[in-house]
């Protein structure tokens, strides 16, 4: 009986241990944690809310898989969880945000490294590296990629106005309508609708796709969708305001958001199962060949 014993005994002290060491990580980054939930309020940030969920379900779904693991500790796990805790302080003495939340991230990551081993992180690392998704980027950063988007939305907005005959003027991020000025601001320049699809497709990567080529490559297709789309948004402002001035603001603007987010998913949907039957279409004749 001694045997049989010997097991639960062991599995009850290795959760227990590792119960406890998630409380003091939780309360050591509970500033930051906090923090961190109420950047979620921000609209560009909205799909913060659900990192977690769906890391957390991945985790679950793959729960049999963590337990049949036998814990091999690796101790560069210890290394990664002491970089995290000298990232914390180091952050919160330059208060730098993104460092001090990230840090979160790197600890979490050198715990499961340290406890479980080189097959456990191996196992997590897909929901630790979605958890990344629930943190803003770095304000010079993210400026500096929406200011860019701000004039490429303007350009493509222009040129496909011009295509349909509305006469159009830009200047910067401003386009001139007969009847309206359409001014590209920074809500406007699809970095949240960027932001969130990117993360959608890794979660619809990881569910519908088990080729990392193809979920790489998924991956890449939503920057040109989402500037496609958000290009889109604006042209259709731009007409509707044509039709009558005051769609191009409040309730219609926002709602046209809303569809033309759920095109762009939509549109990824297509290019991947187009893409599947592309591959399927070149493997058949080369088999035949």
């Amino acid at each position: 009986m001694t045997p049989v014993l010997e097991k639960p005994l062991q599995l009850e002290w290795r959760w227990t241990n590792l119960t406890w060491l998630g409380l003091l990580i939780i309360v050591c980054y509970a500033p930051v944690l906090k923090a961190l939930a109420g950047s979620w309020d921000d609209p560009d940030m909205g799909h913060g809310y659900f990192v977690p969920l769906a890391a957390g379900f991945i985790v679950w779904q793959k729960r049999e898989a963590l337990l049949a693991i036998k814990p091999k500790p690796n101790w560069w796990g210890l290394v990664l969880v002491m970089i995290g805790g000298l990232q914390l302080i180091l952050a919160t003495l330059g208060v730098e945000i993104f460092l001090s939340r990230s840090a979160f991230v790197i600890t979490l990551t050198g715990v499961v490294w340290l406890l479980g081993g080189n097959q456990m992180l191996k196992q997590l690392a897909f929901p630790l590296f979605l958890l990344l998704f629930m943190i803003q980027i770095p304000s010079i950063i993210f400026y500096r990629i929406t200011f860019k988007l701000q004039i490429l939305a303007s350009q493509l907005a222009y040129w496909a106005l011009s295509v349909i005959d509305i006469p159009v003027l830009r200047e910067g991020n401003i386009l001139e309508l007969p009847t309206r000025r359409l001014s590209v601001v920074e809500a406007c320049s699809g970095i949240r609708s960027l932001l969130t699809l990117t993360f959608l497709t890794l979660i619809y990567g990881y569910f519908f796709e088990k080729r990392t080529w193809l979920r790489a490559l998924l991956f890449a297709a939503t920057i040109p969708i989402a500037i496609a789309a958000n290009a889109g948004r604006i042209t259709i402002t731009g007409i509707m305001s044509q039709v009558q001035p005051e769609l191009a603001e409040g309730f219609f603007h926002e709602t046209t958001g809303i569809v033309v987010f759920f095109v762009a998913l939509l549109l990824l949907v297509i290019f991947h199962r187009l893409t599947v039957r592309t591959v399927k279409f070149v493997n058949a004749r080369r088999q035949a060949a």
